[in-house]
C-alpha cells in the first residue's frame, strides 16, 4: 500500500536559487516527499517571504534553520517534518546537517558534503550515534543507465576492470563571471563557502563518486595537476588527476570549468578484460557495451532488457526521454523508503550516504592539497 509522503523542511533553496526548486520537483515526483516547512534564505526577511511564494503557511516559514528545528521539534509526531532538506552553499552544511540529526531529524544534504575532512568525519559519528537516515544527493547514480552499468561491471559482463576516463567539462567559468555579481559563480569560487575544491569540488566530486558507485573499485593512489586558469581567481578551475584502484586498474579523472561550448558533459567509460562501456549525461537514456567478440551493443533505457535495478527506476516508455529532475528523484525515493523503513541503508535503498560524502570530501582536500606533487596514497 501507498505510504504517506515524509514531510520535509527545506534549508535555502529560496527566491532565485536554482537548485532548490530542482529538490523540490524531485522529491515530490513521485510523492516521496512533501514540503511542510522551510528556512529558505539566510535573510530572515527574504526566508519567510520565499515560504509565502512556496505557499507554506505563516508558522511554517521560518526566518532561520534555528527557528525551524526548535519549532519542528516542539510539534507532535504526525504534524512535524521528518527530514531536514539542505540546499545551501557548502560552508552551511555541516551545521545544519548536524543540528538535524541531535534534533531528531533525518538529513538529505546537496554535495559536497561539507568542507573539509575534520567536518565529514563528525557528520560520520553523529549519523552513526543518532542512527538518523543521512542521503547525499549525488544525482548522477540515480539515472537508470548508470545503474545498467553498475550491473554490467559487478556481474563481470566487461571482466576485469583495467580503466576508467571519467570527466566533466564545463565552460560557464571560462571568465570571471564572479565579478559580475552572479549568485552561482559568486559563491562557487569562494574557497570560504565553497571549500578547498573549485571544479574539483563542484562537478570533480560528482565524477569521483559515480566511478565508485559504478565499478566498486576504491581509489589507493593519485597525482594531480591543479590548476586556475582565469586571473585572480583563488580556487581551481581545472584539475585532472590520474588514479590507481585497489584492483590493479588505472584511471583519469577530469573535472573543468573553462571548457567553451561544453554545458554539462560528463561522460565515463570503462574497459575490462573482455569488454566495455560508455554512458555520457548529455544523451543519458543510452548506454554503449564494446566486447572483444563485437559487434557493439546500444542499451536503451525502457528498453525491456535492463537490470532491475534500472527498470525499477523507470518511468516512461522508452522514446520519453528521462533525465535529471527524474535521477534526483531517485535518490529521494531511495531515501523516503529507508526513512520509512526506519533504517539508513543506502546499499538496500540505493542512494548515496553519509560515508559516500564523506570519502568525497576527503577526496577533494587530498586532490587539491597534492596538486603539483607526484603519486600520493589516498586514505579515506
Amino acid at each position: 500500500m501507498a505510504q504517506q509522503p515524509v514531510r520535509m523542511g527545506m534549508v535555502g533553496g529560496g527566491r532565485d536559487a536554482f537548485i532548490g526548486a530542482v529538490h523540490r520537483m524531485a522529491a515530490t515526483l513521485d510523492g516521496s516527499m512533501e514540503l511542510v516547512a522551510g528556512a529558505l534564505s539566510s535573510t530572515p526577511e527574504k526566508s519567510i517571504a520565499s515560504g509565502a511564494d512556496l505557499g507554506l503557511p505563516e508558522d511554517r516559514a521560518y526566518p532561520t534553520w534555528e527557528a525551524m528545528l526548535e519549532s519542528e521539534a516542539a510539534r507532535p509526531a504526525e504534524e512535524r517534518m521528518e527530514a531536514v532538506v539542505i540546499v545551501t552553499p557548502n560552508h552551511v552544511h555541516h551545521s545544519v546537517a548536524k543540528a538535524a540529526m541531535e534534533a531528531g531529524f533525518h538529513v538529505v544534504c546537496d554535495k559536497p558534503l561539507v568542507l573539509n575532512a575534520a567536518e565529514a568525519d563528525d557528520l560520520v559519528a553523529t549519523q552513526e550515534r543518532t542512527g538518523k537516515v543521512f542521503a547525499v544527493t549525488y544525482n548522477y547514480t540515480g539515472y537508470p543507465m548508470v545503474k545498467e552499468a553498475r550491473h554490467l561491471v559487478r556481474s563481470g559482463a566487461i571482466g576485469d576492470v583495467r580503466k576508467v576516463i571519467v570527466e566533466y567539462n564545463q565552460g560557464w567559468l571560462a571568465t570571471p563571471l564572479e565579478a559580475s555579481g552572479q549568485k552561482q559563480a559568486d559563491w562557487r569560487t569562494d574557497p570560504t563557502r565553497a571549500g578547498a575544491g573549485g571544479a574539483m569540488g563542484d562537478i570533480g566530486s560528482h565524477a569521483e563518486n559515480l566511478v565508485s558507485y559504478v565499478t566498486g573499485l576504491g581509489i589507493t593512489e593519485f597525482a594531480s595537476d591543479v590548476t586556475t586558469h582565469v586571473e585572480g581567481r583563488s580556487i581551481d578551475d581545472d584539475t585532472s588527476v590520474l588514479l590507481r584502484f585497489d584492483n590493479g586498474g588505472r584511471g583519469i579523472l577530469t573535472a573543468s570549468q573553462v571548457c567553451p561550448g561544453c554545458l554539462n558533459d560528463l561522460r565515463l567509460r570503462v574497459w575490462g578484460s573482455t569488454g566495455g562501456l560508455c554512458w555520457h549525461q548529455e544523451d543519458p537514456n543510452t548506454l554503449t557495451q564494446t566486447s572483444l567478440e563485437g559487434p557493439d551493443r546500444i542499451h536503451h533505457r525502457a528498453d525491456g532488457s535492463l537490470c532491475d535495478a534500472a527498470t525499477a527506476v523507470t518511468r516512461l516508455p522508452g522514446g520519453h526521454p528521462e533525465a535529471f529532475i527524474e535521477a534526483f528523484a531517485n535518490i529521494y525515493r531511495g531515501a523516503a523508503a529507508a526513512i520509512r523503513a526506519g533504517r539508513d541503508d543506502g546499499e538496500t535503498h540505493d542512494y548515496p550516504t553519509v560515508h559516500d560524502g564523506a570519502r568525497g570530501v576527503k577526496f577533494i582536500g587530498a586532490v587539491i592539497a597534492g596538486g603539483g606533487d607526484g603519486w600520493k596514497r589516498f586514505e579515506e
